[in-house]
């Protein structure tokens, strides 16, 4: 059997898939819940083989959440089930450690099919998604900035993995230290960070500036 845990605020939405799942020979529903603010722990008292994660929840995003249990854990294989269909936040949602990416129209038996094929080792993607994909890696501009940063956010977020202060940023790049700042939140909310740190984690695990 096939032990599967949704994440998901769309009520509806998680009863309907847990009766269909339970319906299913070889899936049983391990777990549901509304938000992902105790994902981690959820997981470890769980212990599913699949997750299914949307990602905007309240009080913690679906990413933020993947980022988590994978410090924790790479046992469970993480698919996204959501209605977003941005570049930014597919390319967000597999660096964090997500195997796939679905959109919330995908119908049921696909659902099914696609968490099969995760657990055989696939990647699963809803086939809208893996256009963009592609063309995202055929793209050079999107491919060495996968997050939509402007020039001056790429200025600022080099800067900060030099290890530049906001002094600094802000003689180097000749603006105001308000205005560096209000670049650093934009660049925080692009890459779905909190901090300086794991600005420049994420900026140096991607490649950004490699």
């Amino acid at each position: 059997m096939i032990r599967v845990t949704i994440f998901d605020d769309n009520d509806s939405l998680r009863e309907t898939l847990s009766l269909v799942f339970d319906a299913t020979d070889d899936l049983i529903v391990t777990g549901t819940h509304p938000d992902a603010l105790d994902a981690v722990a959820c997981v470890q008292r769980e212990q599913p083989d699949v997750i299914l994660m949307d990602i905007d929840m309240p009080g913690r995003t679906g990413i933020e959440a993947v980022q988590l249990i994978r410090k924790q854990t790479t046992a469970p294989k993480i698919l996204m089930l959501t209605v977003f269909e941005d570049v930014e936040r597919i390319f967000s949602a597999i660096s964090a450690g997500a195997v796939g990416y679905l959109l919330k129209k995908t119908p049921a038996d696909k659902i099914i099919e696609s968490i099969r094929e995760v657990m055989s080792g696939g990647a699963a993607m809803t086939p809208s998604i893996a256009l963009k994909v592609l063309d995202a890696f055929r793209s050079p501009t999107t491919q060495s900035n996968p997050y939509a940063l402007t020039e001056k956010e790429r200025d600022v977020l080099h800067r900060l993995v030099e290890g530049d202060s906001y002094k600094l940023i802000a003689y180097h790049c000749q603006i105001s230290m308000g205005t560096v700042r209000t670049h650093i939140v934009n660049i925080y909310e692009k890459l779905h960070v909190n901090s300086k740190s794991e600005a420049v984690a994420k900026a140096l695990k991607t490649g950004l500036f490699s």
